[in-house]
């Protein structure tokens, strides 16, 4: 066998070493994370719940689900998840693909002057006390409004969006034109049926931001009944602020709020895939 032979082998013997390394590595941190997940399903399912590990309940029961389900106190700050998720995600992108059509628009004088300008506004912030002062002034403290507004208007998935629309060729927009299409025309019949993966994209990570916000809450909501789930879950968790319940272990309750606190995008993600994936990298590539 020849020198160059022998090198050979021994190339390919270290190549395939690779790909198992590889998986193992993988293995390894796909059972980092599922283990803790499943130890709270297990957690949440078990009425007899306990801290130690185990694969699966010892004392089956639904009963931590169905106090999440039939409580005031802990179905009211789920509504209201729901509530401020659906609708923040809503203006939101109505508030990013208008802004983004209207900085697309090449004869509109000072284009470039007003996108600078959000540029501007997103890397110097203007801090949370001033925020609290305007939400404060316009008499938002204590509602919905306060948590909603701010967050609806990001420049960065604005900015997203815009590059993702000059993405569109400039021959459909002549075309619109020629044909008597009016600029909202053209942006309801041509603009968004082609940003389906944008708005996918951008919709979902505007409704995890709603979904898992804290901190507004915490700042403009003095009103217990208007805090959200994932404030009632930290006081479940941090305080055992849970509910009373002699049939059923309250660390249960707690389990089962954590994964009613993930179990929403678990399940929505999976349809929302095909067009999350396409609008990974929204605006970044150009024809």
């Amino acid at each position: 066998m020849s020198h160059n032979q022998i090198v050979l082998n021994k190339k390919k013997k270290k190549f395939k070493i690779f790909p198992l390394v590889n998986g193992l590595i993988f293995i390894l941190i796909s059972l980092a994370i599922m283990l803790p997940i499943w130890k709270v399903i297990v957690d949440s399912l078990d009425a007899a719940s306990a801290y130690s590990f185990k694969w699966w309940p010892n004392s089956f029961t639904w009963r931590g689900y169905t106090s999440i389900l039939t409580r005031v106190s802990l179905y009211r700050p789920f509504i209201i998840s729901c509530i401020t998720t659906v609708a923040g995600t809503f203006i939101g992108l109505l508030l990013s693909t208008l802004g983004a059509y209207a900085l697309i628009q090449w004869e509109m004088p000072g284009r470039n002057f007003f996108a600078y300008m959000l540029l501007f506004t997103m890397i110097f912030d203007g801090g949370m006390i001033p925020k609290f002062l305007v939400i404060k002034d316009l008499g938002l403290v204590d509602t919905l409004w306060a948590v909603i507004l701010p967050m609806s208007i990001n420049v960065y998935n604005l900015v997203l969006m815009r590059n993702f629309f000059e993405g569109i060729p400039e021959s459909l927009f002549e075309a619109a034109q020629i044909d008597g299409c009016s600029p909202m025309g053209t942006f309801f019949r041509i603009v968004l049926p082609l940003s389906k993966a944008a708005l996918a994209s951008i919709g979902l990570m505007f409704a995890v931001q709603f979904w898992n916000d804290y901190t507004n809450f915490k700042i403009y909501i003095n009103n217990n009944a208007l805090f959200n789930f994932q404030i009632k879950l930290r006081n479940m968790v941090m305080d055992s602020d849970i509910p009373d319940d002699d049939t059923v272990n309250p660390k249960t309750i707690s389990s089962a709020a954590v994964i009613v606190a993930v179990l929403p995008f678990a399940v929505i993600y999976p349809f929302c895939q095909k067009y999350f994936v396409q609008g990974v990298n929204v605006g970044a590539v150009k024809e």
